[in-house]
């Protein structure tokens, strides 16, 4: 068990943050094996063979990704390859600039990795960081990019949902529902930890707390310095996440952009390329083409390459004026997504259902 101490500086300066770099590594661990449950399998079937085609040496991120295994060291991340951000939503740029920056006394780790890599590293920390961060931008447009507009509502739908406990509960009220092992009382957070014990002080830095759609069923903490301490934490609804239902086009988005164009953008509710879209709407693939060449050019729809491919997604913007339509109300001053329902999560991934699941824990370092 570990316990987070928190003094009244700590609960002032808890903060939430989106880290798109995380889910880099996370999501590498899913495709490592360490989705038991098959939370992720939509996804991870249709991201192997697109990397497996792609070609791509991805060796300098996987290699710093251990495949979870059951040992005292099991799930450990070097701290280096994926530290805390230090703004709510950082650009996966603006957090790769940090990896390149990364201090050469800092590339240590006790994690399961290949000692070849971290030799490297060492050697010519310039270089291999460089190799790190152009690698895991390459994993990023075929893996992570295409689906990013639905991560991304899912992550900052449990963000609006803990602010508000927060604001009106306190932190106990924030973190009640958290997750089934982490529970707070008198002052301190206790996390329940395989094979870390003892009390952790905050010191006045605050908790981070960053939502992670690959991280189910476990909580990752980085309490070491000189990071932020942090709990990267499963968000609500994840069993949502690759849910698909047959699309039903809202009038109201007919009426705005045609039916053609309505059709195309409520279809994607995940990555397709030209020639699924056709098929799955009856347009032909000429007039597809062209009506994804307007969306795009309206910024309601992005274009990614995947090997020989190119995958069309909604951008945040398509989801918004989509979900808007669906829903018959404008969207807020904001322009911000409703998070998805909770009550359609499937058999395995309701956490608070699973008073008796065993959940393991690890720790960043």
């Amino acid at each position: 068990m570990i316990e987070i101490e928190f003094a009244m500086e700590d609960v002032a300066r808890t903060r939430f943050a989106i880290s798109p770099l995380w889910e880099v590594v996370a999501s590498v661990r899913v495709l490592k094996s360490a989705d038991a449950h098959g939370l992720h399998h939509a996804w991870a079937d249709q991201v192997r063979p697109r990397l497996a085609a792609a070609g791509l040496d991805l060796s300098p991120l996987f290699d710093l990704v251990p495949m979870p295994v059951r040992s005292p060291w099991a799930g450990r991340i070097p701290g280096f390859i994926c530290p805390p951000p230090t703004t709510p939503l950082p650009s996966l740029d603006i957090e790769l600039a940090t990896v390149r920056a990364m201090p050469p006394a800092l590339l240590h780790t006790t994690a399961e990795v290949p000692e070849s890599r971290m030799a490297a590293l060492r050697g010519n920390p310039a270089a291999e960081l460089a190799r790190l961060a152009e690698a895991i931008e390459a994993y990023w447009e075929l893996a992570l990019a295409p689906y990013w507009s639905r991560i991304l509502t899912l992550l900052e739908g449990d963000i609006r949902y803990r602010a508000d406990r927060l604001v009106t509960g306190g932190a106990q009220h924030l973190f009640t529902d958290l997750d089934p092992q982490v529970n707070w009382a008198q002052g301190t957070l206790h996390l329940e930890h395989r094979t870390v014990r003892g009390a952790r002080r905050l010191d006045g830095r605050g908790l981070l707390l960053v939502p992670s759609a690959f991280v189910w069923p476990r909580v990752f903490s980085v309490l070491n310095e000189p990071w932020q301490p942090s709990l990267r934490y499963p968000p609500r609804a994840v069993g949502t996440l690759w849910h698909t239902r047959p699309a039903t086009v809202p009038n109201a988005l007919t009426g705005v952009l045609g039916r053609s164009r309505a059709v195309i953008l409520t279809e994607l509710t995940a990555p397709a390329s030209t020639t699924e879209l056709a098929r799955r709407t009856g347009l032909t693939p000429g007039g597809t083409s062209q009506h994804l060449t307007a969306l795009r050019n309206a910024g309601l729809v992005s274009a990614h390459r995947a090997g020989r491919q190119v995958l069309y997604a909604r951008t945040q913007a398509g989801q918004t004026v989509t979900e808007a339509a669906e829903s018959g109300s404008p969207p807020s001053a904001a322009a911000t997504p409703r998070s998805p329902q909770t009550a359609s999560a499937p058999q395995g991934a309701n956490r608070d259902a699973q008073p008796g699941h065993q959940l393991n824990r690890s720790v960043a370092n």
